[in-house]
């Protein structure tokens, strides 16, 4: 069961830094408005949810 949790931790993580990775390529080099901010959104929502479930980012 806990390397169930370090792998969905580690997935988690991984689906963040990729969102994130997608903003700043939208939001420098191409302009496609709401969907690069709702990108950034959901790369924020994933790592609270790291935070608040007590794990490191």
């Amino acid at each position: 069961m806990n390397q169930y949790l370090i792998a969905m931790s580690s997935l988690l993580y991984l689906i963040a830094v990729i969102l994130i990775i997608g903003w700043l390529l939208g939001f420098f080099v191409y302009s496609a408005g709401g969907l690069i901010h709702a990108l950034l959104v959901l790369a924020v929502i994933a790592i609270l949810i790291n935070i608040i479930r007590g794990r490191a980012v």
